[in-house]
C-alpha cells in the first residue's frame, strides 16, 4: 500500500482497523458494533477510538459467529481482501468453533427443508372442513 500505513509497529485506531481487515462494511458500522458491545479488545470493551497494535487480541461478534483473532500488522486504508487476510491470525479454537457451528445451522436447515411452509389453497380448506366438523 502506498500511503496508506501498514505497519507493524504503529498503532491505529479499533474502529478504522475493523474496517481495514474487512470485518465491517464501513466505519459506521465499526463504531456501531464496537459501542454496541459486540467488539472486545484484549477481553474488555473498549471505545472505537482506542489505539491497536500488533498481538493485541480482538474478539468480534457477526450475528451468530465470534471471531477471535491476533493483530499480525495495523493499517488504516482498506485494501483487498487478500491483504486484509495479512493483517490478522484467527485462533485456531475460534475457527474450529465457528465452523462448527456453520455445520450445525446446516444440519438444522437440511431436517427443516421437510417444512412445507405456508398451507395451500386446498390445505387452508381441508383445515376448515375440519374444524367445521368439530365445531
Amino acid at each position: 500500500m502506498q500511503s496508506g500505513k501498514v505497519d507493524s509497529s504503529d498503532g491505529v485506531r479499533l474502529d478504522k482497523w475493523l474496517w481495514a481487515a474487512r470485518f465491517f462494511k464501513t466505519r459506521a458500522l465499526a463504531a456501531e458494533a464496537i459501542d454496541g458491545g459486540s467488539v472486545h479488545l484484549n477481553g474488555q470493551r473498549v471505545k472505537r477510538s482506542r489505539t491497536v497494535r500488533a498481538g493485541d487480541e480482538v474478539r468480534v461478534r457477526l450475528g451468530v459467529f465470534e471471531h477471535r483473532v491476533v493483530i499480525k500488522l495495523t493499517s488504516d486504508r482498506r485494501g483487498s481482501a487478500t491483504v486484509a487476510a495479512t493483517l490478522f491470525d484467527e485462533l485456531a479454537e475460534s475457527r474450529a468453533a465457528r465452523e462448527a457451528l456453520l455445520e450445525q445451522h446446516r444440519l438444522e436447515r437440511a431436517a427443516g427443508a421437510a417444512d412445507p411452509g405456508k398451507p395451500s389453497k386446498r390445505d387452508r380448506r381441508q383445515i376448515d372442513h375440519l374444524r367445521n366438523r368439530r365445531g
